[in-house]
């Protein structure tokens, strides 16, 4: 997660030096807590929340539970875990409907914090629950609030309540009662009240979140916090707790580059919960607040869980079965890699779901560096071949690669690469489906392990069947590329043809002797 990329990288490092040491002196101890506390005043972290946390590590890493530990550099990283958990909220904590609907959710925040594209994102996952949640634009001061609620409303697929124009005319505490009576009316079982914000905390705003407030008596109070706002976060959120009140914390932007460690004292400092987490810009970004996850992603611990009910909302069981099936019994095609591809673009951007692999922070250049409009660009390669093509890629010779290429706007050389890849994949696939170890390109089988009957296809010294047995590696190479050599020039597997290649001619024999320091 970017938000806290910084963060990460410092604690990681930090317990990457405790790795190496058997047993932990208080001198240990002591340089451990003071990197953590550098780490978290760099990230912004309130001072009084990074004394506090301190303290506790310090007192239990000297304690008789990491004394006594196998490992006790591990045991220091579940310490450091469970009191970030601690500051994070502890328990996970979801939203609490009313016994009789309408459920009444306000909105509160500064201007620009995200809550108009937060209510759109809201209502987007309720109705995915079974709700039918209601819109209602009550920021009636910001230029053309009411305009981009309705475009997020509509985006969402979501009904809105705007009585209203905006651009400062209409009463903002009328709008809102209005939409909770109209809600009851049209048996809308969740109201969302998008309120208006301000650049800073001043009495007109808390005044009117306030009247609002009295007037709708909400269910859920959420104020949205952007999470990239630094050290000012504390203040405001303390200035809205005594004006408002809030019942729960939005963290928003957590896609950014900014430190973000004052979000984290959001929890601690108020006493309230953090129940979402928004994490990019499209609708589907949104996730509930997990503390214990979030912890583990800090500490490139990885985030699995949420990894998986991500996979489980994107992915069809029925559609997944047949996968299995067709790799099962060697029937797997690129129609069917296209479908995975499509499945899988459902889930967000790839290098997100990466992120959230355990120890991603060690592969952070990599990341960096993928691109996640290659899979757009498979998926164009994959749909300029014919429907045969798809199910039988052998059958591409070199100007069925041409065309190929042509047609998706990409070279010959991305349209073999691309089956190359298929092919691995789908031959690791296959094994792993009958229950085998696949050779990993590059390292071979797993060590150890064998793959159930997988016949060998060398000699018992170790020399490939049919090929040179000679001591001289020019003329061993040589006679072996004469073997190799195919007897027509149609095409080769992956490329545009080989030309019928035959022997290397004198001038190659010179540059393989050259090679191997014969010349």
């Amino acid at each position: 997660m970017a938000t806290f990329g910084t963060l990460s990288d410092r604690l990681t490092e930090t317990f990457r030096n405790l790795r190496t040491k058997g047993k932990l002196t208080a001198a240990d101890v002591d340089g451990t807590v003071r990197e953590i506390r550098r780490a978290l005043l760099d990230a912004d972290v309130a001072l009084a929340v990074v004394k506090d946390f301190t303290a506790r590590v310090r007192e239990r890493a000297l304690g008789d539970e990491v004394n006594k530990a196998l490992n006790p550099a591990q045991q220091v990283v579940q310490i450091v875990n469970d009191e970030l958990v601690g500051i994070l909220g502890g328990e996970q904590r979801r939203l609490e409907f009313a016994k009789t609907p309408p459920t009444v959710i306000m909105l509160a925040g500064l201007q620009g914090s995200g809550k108009t594209t937060f209510a759109g994102k809201l209502a987007r996952s309720l109705q995915a629950d079974g709700h039918t949640p209601l819109l209602v634009a009550a920021d009636l001061q910001r230029p053309n609030a009411v305009n981009q609620l309705q475009v997020v409303a509509e985006q969402a697929g979501a009904t809105i309540f705007a009585p209203e124009p905006g651009n400062g005319v209409g009463d903002p505490v009328r709008v809102s009662r209005d939409g909770v009576e109209h809600a009851r009316r049209h048996q809308h079982d969740v109201v969302i009240i998008d309120t208006a914000g301000r650049l800073g905390v001043d009495e007109e705003l808390m005044k009117q979140a306030s009247d609002i407030r009295k007037a709708v008596d909400p269910d859920e109070v959420l104020f949205v916090i952007d999470a990239m706002i630094g050290q000012d976060a504390v203040n405001t959120a303390k200035a809205f707790q005594e004006g408002v009140d809030f019942t729960g914390v939005v963290l928003s932007k957590l896609d950014g580059d900014a430190r973000g460690g004052a979000a984290l004292s959001v929890a601690s400092v108020t006493g309230r919960p953090i129940i979402f987490a928004s994490t990019g810009e499209r609708l589907e970004d949104l996730e509930p607040f997990h503390p214990d996850r979030m912890a583990s992603r800090i500490l490139d611990l990885g985030d699995v869980l949420t990894l998986i009910e991500q996979a489980q909302q994107a992915f069809d069981e029925e559609e997944a079965a047949k996968v299995a099936e067709k790799l099962a019994s060697e029937q797997f095609t690129l129609e069917d890699f296209l479908e995975q591809l499509q499945q899988m673009k459902k889930m967000g951007s790839m290098k997100k779901m990466l992120g959230m692999l355990p120890g991603a922070g060690q592969m952070k250049q990599q990341l960096e560096n993928f691109d996640d409009r290659e899979i757009d660009r498979t998926e164009a390669i994959i749909r300029s071949m014919t429907p045969g093509e798809r199910r039988n890629p052998k059958i591409l010779n070199g100007s069925r690669r041409l065309r190929i290429a042509r047609g998706s706007g990409m070279t010959v050389t991305d349209v073999n690469q691309l089956v190359a890849r298929f092919d691995q994949a789908a031959k690791m696939m296959k094994t792993v489906a009958r229950g085998g170890t696949p050779n990993i390109p590059g390292m071979g089988p797993v060590p150890g392990m064998g793959r159930p009957g997988a016949s060998s296809k060398r000699g018992k010294k170790g020399k490939a069947k049919g090929g040179s047995r000679s001591g001289n590696p020019a003329k061993r190479a040589a006679e072996n590329a004469g073997l190799a050599a195919p007897s027509t020039g149609t095409g080769s597997g992956f490329g545009l043809g080989t030309g019928g290649q035959q022997t290397p001619s004198a001038e190659e024999l010179a540059e393989i002797q050259k090679l191997f320091g014969k010349g």
